[in-house]
């Protein structure tokens, strides 16, 4: 169990108003490129740990399954506090509120999540691979989505010069190279405006540390100045062996640190420009103007970015986020926006790895963690006093833009819990880690009985259904990959009719544009938005006929639900029965049972039974599921498959064996680049290929290759194949091994008489 140091000062200085000495910020980096074991020598300085431990023990990797892969899974929320020793003067210490985040793409939902809720990114980059795949997500999320301020730490610089034996002047080559291809990412995503314009690193300017998170140096381009030390210094005490001197007289901690303190930007600072970044409402409110100052006696208004399910206790949920306005009590009762409900907190305080320190009130600008209760990450919340009594007027509060993600679940398992009457309970804990990890998707197979769990990839899968056969034993099935089903034109109209012949409905389907796939791809479309402010979105920027836009009934799996009728009676009836049937149908669709995309399903004529006995689910999802499936027959369906980014660093030479690798597997090779005496292979390549192709890439490299990959969206099966991955994808879900045709529907058709 982690133990607080001074326990004290961190309660004092959470609440405390000074802001000038508060830093919220996430570390950040490819998988195995250092964070955590840098994160050590952070929990040193603050006494944490002892000296000899640090860049040993990686605390903040508490987790058994981390500890056993040796990979962080999970992001660690530690506070720490510190003095500058640069103004012996000033007692009063900085509180640093860090997220050490995961690097492997599988985990990028929390790093996403993690960012949410801080100002600032230490970046931070191996010296030998360079800047790989997951650093340019992190930089995308970070800098692109979250604006959050980036400060540079290049680690490993001593493999460069104990392993590769380079030059002292090759390896500042090196270190000026990384420099320069961060701040080329920076300056592509980073926003326009002042505010915005010093968001490079610049050794000169002490915004790049280089260093040793294994050996525990590192310095700053001042520190050496300081000390009267040249880099030359570094190489000469390798020459002789004495790390230790390294490590005592250029201190790791004490750089970073110092990027932080100087180039991170305090938590009003960094208000100005997120808030209208990443919350909707009316800045000139009262609300808006306290969110913007994050100001401690404005509304409470915070956003829960993280649910820590702690293994060793029992999975109870702890909820970390942020408060961006007013101060968080602990007697507060808590109204939840999204999820239009109310909650009360039974305990408050700060997160410290794995344990709560418990406090009576959180102020803006600041993390929480709290238990009680759970609710799904990227929840925005209030207190129940400020909700306004007019329903509608509830109904229209402005909530947190929702988090981006990089990747989509593109790989999915059965599961099957191994006691049949525990089904009910292994939904609650399957809901319970997706509240957890959002970037993960599940559906209950009602024909089975199995839960499909989908996943970015398969160590995703691996690691939830491990957590979840803690909890309920379950049967797992063989990772598969999940595709999507989508149309290429507008359907003709179909009428169909429900099996007691009391119900009708006349539907079309046609595909989603571009711009609004896109709107509900980033949430600024959600079926969680009153339909005026839907309406005015997809108005201003997709184009929409405003009186169509204000029809839209549900939004779901990147697909719209609009009713296009006229004066249609006895529909609030039916209209839950009506949306679960539409949601049940683009969740397993009609060619394979994949999940649809990209659908804009319109109804332009219903006739609903006055009786309500005649108007069950039962026949208005049947009559639905017949109209919407021989409509996408007829609008040309296929079959599109998940494509990721493979970007592999290899020595020069062999090249040419990876390309032909990701060639032979349907890969594209988009660019080869050389970088001194490795080359850099960026391609695109159907994710249902990469099953095996690290075994084959490190045979051809003799294990000197790395690689990662991103994820680049979906593309259409190749036609030569299609049919018969379909065929073989219905066989394995014991579907009839034949292309769907309409026959199956035919018997709802309603013919006019």
């Amino acid at each position: 169990m982690v133990k607080v140091k001074d326990p004290e000062i961190i309660q004092r200085m959470v609440l405390s108003t000074n802001y000038k000495k508060k830093r919220i910020f996430s570390i950040t980096a490819h998988i195995d490129h250092g964070k955590t074991t840098a994160s050590d020598y952070l929990l040193r300085r603050a006494g944490l740990m002892r000296p000899e431990d640090a860049g040993q023990l990686q605390m903040t990797d508490s987790d058994d399954e981390e500890q056993e892969r040796g990979i962080t899974i999970f992001t660690s929320v530690v506070l720490l506090s510190f003095t500058d020793t640069r103004h012996p003067d000033d007692t009063e210490p900085y509180i640093f509120q860090i997220n050490d985040t995961p690097g492997h793409i599988s985990f990028t939902g929390e790093v996403s999540r993690a960012l949410r809720g801080s100002d600032g990114a230490v970046i931070l980059v191996d010296a030998l691979e360079g800047v790989m795949t997951q650093t340019e997500t992190n930089i995308r999320l970070s800098v692109g989505q979250e604006l959050c301020k980036p400060v540079l730490f290049i680690n490993k610089v001593d493999r460069l010069i104990s392993e590769l034996k380079l030059s002292p002047q090759d390896t500042y080559a090196r270190i000026d190279k990384i420099t320069k291809q961060v701040n080329d990412l920076i300056k592509k995503i980073r926003p326009d405006g002042e505010a915005f314009e010093d968001w490079g690193v610049d050794f000169a300017k002490n915004s790049v540390a280089v260093g040793s998170a294994k050996h525990g140096w590192g310095f700053t381009y001042e520190i050496l100045k300081e000390k009267g030390f040249t880099p030359i210094t570094v190489f000469e005490k390798y020459n002789e062996g004495d790390i230790l001197w390294l490590r005592e007289n250029l201190p790791l901690d004490e750089p970073m640190l110092r990027m932080v303190v100087d180039h991170l930007p305090d938590p009003v600072t960094a208000a100005k420009y997120r808030i209208p970044k990443i919350w909707g409402g009316d800045l000139n409110s009262k609300l808006g103007q306290a969110l913007i100052k994050s100001d401690p006696n404005g509304p409470l208004y915070g956003m829960i970015t993280k649910i820590f399910l702690d293994p060793k206790r029992g999975y109870q949920a702890t909820l970390i986020g942020r408060v961006f306005s007013g101060t968080f009590d602990q007697t507060d009762t808590i109204y939840l926006v999204n999820n239009r409900a109310t909650s009360r907190v039974k305990r408050l305080g700060v997160m410290e790895i794995t344990d709560i320190l418990d406090l009576p009130r959180v102020p803006a600008g600041n993390l929480f963690a709290l238990y009680g209760f759970i609710s799904p990450s990227g929840e925005t919340f209030m207190s129940l006093e400020d909700v306004p009594k007019d329903k509608e007027a509830a109904n229209q509060l402005p909530a947190f833009e929702k988090i981006q993600y990089a990747c989509e679940p593109v790989v999915s398992r059965s599961i099957k819990s191994k006691d049949p009457h525990e089904i009910d309970k292994l939904d609650d804990v399957v809901s319970k880690w997706l509240k957890a990890d959002p970037t993960a998707e599940y559906r209950l197979d009602k024909e089975s009985g199995e839960f499909i769990l989908s996943g970015i990839d398969p160590l995703q899968i691996e690691i939830l259904t491990k957590r979840i056969n803690v909890q309920v034993p379950i049967i797992i099935g063989e990772p598969i990959i999940v595709y999507r089903e989508k149309i290429s034109k507008r359907s003709k109209d179909f009428y169909t009719k429900s099996a007691n012949t009391h119900n009708r409905m006349l539907l079309y389907v046609e595909p989603l544009d571009e711009k609004t796939e896109k709107l509900i791809e980033t949430g600024k479309i959600t079926d969680l938005q009153n339909e005026k402010e839907r309406a005015q979105v997809l108005r201003e920027e997709a184009g929409w006929d405003a009186k169509e836009a204000r029809r839209i009934v549900d939004v779901y799996h990147g697909s719209l639900l609009v009713n296009g009728t006229s004066g249609l009676q006895r529909f609030d009836r039916v209209k839950s029965y009506l949306t679960a049937a539409f949601r049940d149908w683009l969740g397993a669709c009609i060619i394979a049972k994949e999940p649809a995309a990209g659908f804009k399903i319109v109804f332009t004529d219903m006739t609903i039974h006055e009786d309500p006995r005649h108007t069950q689910y039962g026949q208005i999802a049947g009559m639905a599921f017949s109209a919407m499936s021989l409509a996408m027959l007829d609008a040309e369906p296929h079959l599109y498959e998940p494509i990721q980014i493979i970007d592999v660093k290899t020595p020069e030479g062999t090249e040419g064996s990876v390309s032909t690798i990701v060639s032979k597997r349907r890969g594209r090779i988009m660019n080869i680049v050389p970088e001194g005496e490795y080359v850099r292979v960026h391609g695109e390549i159907p994710a249902a290929e990469t099953i095996g192709i690290a075994d084959d890439i490190r045979g051809s490299t003799q294990g000197r290759a790395f690689f990662g990959y991103e994820f680049a969206g979906f593309e259409k099966v190749p036609a030569n194949m299609e049919e018969e991955l379909i065929l073989e994808i219905r066989k394995r879900k014991g579907m009839p091994v034949e292309l769907p045709s309409t026959k199956s529907w035919e018997r709802f058709i309603y013919k006019k008489t």
